[in-house]
């Protein structure tokens, strides 16, 4: 625990004086008394004596020195009830020892027990006086100095500054000290302290395991408030330490000391009021978390999860002070619950403090029972003592036994020397008085002993002169009245493995900066904040982050793609123009169209074969072209489902054959027309240079040379499929590559040559005799086709995906399907709808119609 006031600088100068006076009349061969003999406030006569030094009042009235005479004595005040129990229980566990048969049979141990009013300088006083024998040595006295010290061993201080003060003074002496309380971690240096012992773990267990605390529940933006001495403050630099190790961040840090200005407590309060963190870590002493809580209850500064030291988390009064419930679920460490069978009763019959101090022991009863003995105006409002007052029915903190376990350090406490004398003195039914007892011997054994109490509690102390660091995790739960209960949620045990030391389950606040960034974002650090203080950002398309704050997000691999949460990598959809979408159904059905229709007027051109006008128009290339764009209807089918090898070869080559072939036709047809017309003329005869021989080889030569493109397209670099991955980030486009850009454009490009060819010979033949022109309407189909073609370079170039496929499909059908119209629907409607023009009379020109 802490100290119950800090170094003040007359206390630093008195001890300095005390420590040179002690030291310089080593070297003398007489003794002289120097100052005025420190008595006990409480002692009884013993064959070995034990020293005490307790803090029954825990201030004193300030006043001025004049530096001109004697300084006079310590005028205390403000007792505490909690120091009087401390001291019955070393009482009740001398008294217990001295009735054993067990342990130091025909020994009995005395006792000299000191108030040190709460000043580390008056604790050094008295501890002086314990080590030496002031009882047997006056002023004027003129024999050696070689009596052995008065005390064996020193129980106490309570709090751990004024316990260094002791520990240091007493040191040399190598009388051991053993403090019930005192846990500050600089106590465990032996090379400073190295007498030192006590029954209460170290705060360096405490400190880590009020981090691991912190960190179990998540909280990673907490405050801090601590006791301004050695308590405190080495006891929250553990902390800070291993929560930085952690990842936990502290919002603030502050300290003060009980007698430090209102204002500067009052600073704290509005400190943790403007606060973002939801989290308190107070580390104090019970005496300045009461001064603190006196500060806050009129702020009632609720919503808050308070994590407490051992000092005060199981201390009912703290709880009582609570009107406002502001540490509602409080959670901390504290000593393990510990019984003391018979210790409540002694404590009760409070005779036993009245012992050789009576004005002590008057004040205490006052106190005790709100009585004056001797009743003053001022005192009206108190009633008189009768010196038989009963403890039943009294309610405050001597009554109080939430303090057991620390009762009980103080028990183990005087056990320990008790075992270590029984152990020096080889007692068995009796002990061997001649042994010469000196207290190095008596510490050298101490740190040895090895025992177990009568309640079943392991004693022993390690190389540091620390016991196990066992604690238990204290809740504060609403009981019934408005009542706090302490209820035990987990066990920390420092001596397991680091993944089994903290072992509890509890559903409490959350105290962060920034919340926990989920899987799917990333943490970016808030400018000028810490690194607690982050903001969540959602990891981008095509990123993930598959834990909770994750820094960075992980790009996914080429063929997987972010899902909605960013949280996983999910295989990316294949697209391709299917003909299970509507597109692709469309698109299917009207080539199938295109192909039917092209198969009813291949069939009705058959039926009419003999007909004038059908064989007028040269039917062999009509019955050619008509099969020639059936091919092209169905080699639209191709650019249709998911690419292979032998579609993405097929789909091009096939379609510029057929439409060569298709051109081909067209161009002869255009070629017939002009020679029949030249043939007409007097003395003309062209057409035998252009007869269906003629016709034959013209298309079988331009198909050839379209066929030997192909074949070095497809020899050179072939079209195939391929993944496009680009194009669209959370698709895979399966399309056809087309291997040779080269071949891809001499394809089209011969293509549109025909076409241009076509086109030109037909709009010279535009102004032949109606009846007999074929010319007019492959001048308008070569002008669809050519105006498709045109346009479909610039949409196929600009249109992603699938589209670009749609794009060539729709363009193939939409010229096959102009060649188609311009040239045989017109023929089909005069062979079905108008027969009495087909006849051979209409196709010389010498009929009424004009309608080719």
């Amino acid at each position: 625990m802490v100290s119950a006031q800090r170094w003040a600088e007359h206390g630093c100068t008195l001890l300095q004086l005390l420590l040179s006076v002690s030291f310089s009349y080593t070297q003398e061969p007489l003794c002289r008394q120097i100052g005025d003999l420190e008595a006990p406030q409480l002692s009884k006569e013993g064959d070995i004596i034990l020293g005490g030094i307790f803090s029954f009042h825990s201030s004193w009235k300030n006043r001025e020195n004049t530096y001109t005479q004697k300084p006079l004595p310590l005028e205390c005040i403000s007792l505490n009830f909690r120091e009087f129990q401390f001291a019955q229980s070393m009482l009740f566990a001398i008294e217990e020892i001295n009735n054993s048969s067990d342990l130091l049979p025909g020994v009995s141990l005395g006792y000299d027990i000191y108030d040190t009013c709460g000043s580390i300088a008056r604790s050094v006083k008295v501890a002086l006086a314990l080590t030496n024998d002031d009882s047997n040595v006056s002023s004027a006295s003129e024999r050696p100095c070689m009596k052995a010290a008065q005390v064996q061993a020193i129980m106490g201080e309570t709090s751990s500054s004024p316990s260094t003060a002791i520990a240091t003074v007493i040191g040399p002496f190598n009388i051991p000290l053993i403090s019930h309380f005192a846990t500050c971690a600089c106590l465990s240096d032996k090379t400073k302290y190295p007498s030192f012992l006590r029954t209460v773990p170290s705060d360096y267990y405490q400190s880590r395991a009020l981090a691991h605390l912190v960190k179990h529940f998540g909280w990673t933006w907490v405050g801090a408030v601590r006791t301004n001495d050695d308590y405190g403050n080495n006891g929250m630099a553990t902390f800070t330490e291993t929560a930085q190790q952690l990842g936990i961040c502290l919002e603030y840090s502050v300290s003060f000391f009980r007698t430090d200005p209102l204002e500067k407590i009052q600073k704290i309060i509005e400190i943790m009021k403007s606060s973002t963190s939801k989290v308190v870590v107070a580390f104090l002493s019970h005496m300045d978390m009461d001064v603190l809580m006196h500060e806050l209850t009129p702020h009632n500064l609720t919503g808050h999860q308070w994590i407490g030291s051992e000092s005060w988390i199981f201390d009912s009064q703290i709880a009582a002070m609570d009107k406002n419930h502001m540490l509602d679920g409080a959670i901390g460490l504290s000593v393990p619950k510990a019984q003391v069978g018979g210790l409540r009763e002694f404590m009760f019959n409070i005779e036993t403090l009245n012992s050789s101090n009576s004005e002590l022991f008057t004040e205490f009863w006052e106190a005790l029972f709100s009585c004056k003995f001797k009743q003053e105006k001022s005192d009206e409002h108190y009633s008189e003592c009768t010196g038989h007052e009963d403890l039943t029915g009294v309610e405050n903190s001597f009554t109080d036994m939430s303090l057991m376990p620390i009762f009980n350090n103080v028990y183990k406490g005087v056990y320990a020397v008790a075992h270590a004398l029984h152990e020096i003195l080889s007692c068995n039914k009796m002990c061997n008085d001649s042994v010469r007892l000196d207290p190095t011997t008596i510490s050298q054994h101490l740190k040895k002993i090895n025992f177990k109490t009568k309640e079943g509690d392991e004693v022993y102390f390690n190389e540091n002169g620390d016991p196990k660091a066992t604690y238990e995790i204290i809740n504060w739960q609403p009981g019934e009245n408005g009542m706090v209960d302490f209820v035990t949620v987990g066990l920390y045990d420092a001596s397991l493995p680091s993944d089994k030391q903290l072992n509890l389950t509890n559903n409490v606040p959350v105290s962060v900066c920034s919340e926990t960034c989920p899987p799917g974002t990333r943490k970016v650090l808030q400018k000028g904040k810490p690194v607690c203080c982050h903001d969540c950002v959602k990891c981008a398309e095509g990123e993930i982050s598959n834990t909770t704050d994750s820094v960075t997000c992980v790009r996914c691999p080429l063929e997987t793609w972010s899902n909605e949460a960013r949280d996983a990598c999910v295989k990316k959809e294949a697209v391709f123009l299917s003909y299970g979408e509507i597109m692709g159904a469309l698109l299917t059905a009207a080539s199938l169209f295109g192909t039917c229709l092209t198969v009813i007027v291949t069939v009705i051109f058959f039926r009419y074969r003999k007909t004038p006008l059908v064989r007028a128009n040269n039917s062999e290339l009509s019955f050619l072209l008509l099969f020639s764009l059936t091919l092209c209807f169905l080699c639209s089918l191709t650019f249709i489902g998911e690419p292979s090898d032998w579609s993405c070869m097929l789909r091009h080559t096939a379609f510029g054959i057929t439409f060569v072939l298709s051109l081909s036709c067209v161009l002869g047809k255009t070629i017939v027309v002009l020679m029949a017309f030249k043939a007409t003329l007097p003395g003309r005869n062209v057409m035998k240079w252009f007869g269906p021989t003629q016709q034959r080889l013209s298309v079988l030569t331009f198909t050839v040379v379209q066929v030997i493109i192909c074949i070095l397209w497809l020899t050179i670099s072939p079209p195939f499929p391929f993944r496009n991955f680009k194009e669209i980030k959370d698709k895979i486009i399966l399309e056809c590559s087309l291997g040779s850009a080269v071949g891809f454009w001499s394809v089209l490009g011969y293509i549109g040559l025909l076409a241009a060819l076509c086109f030109t010979l037909a709009f010279l033949a535009r102004k032949l005799p109606d009846n007999f022109n074929e010319a007019k309407f492959i001048t308008f189909s070569m002008l669809i086709f050519c105006a498709v073609w045109i346009t479909f370079i610039p949409a196929y170039v600009s249109s992603p995906g699938k589209l670009s496929v749609a794009v060539e499909i729709f363009a193939i059908l939409a010229s096959t399907f102009g060649l188609l119209f311009c040239i045989f629907i017109p023929k089909c409607y005069v062979i079905l709808l108008k027969p009495e023009k087909n006849t051979k009379k209409n196709m010389m020109g010498k009929g009424q119609s004009k309608s080719f």
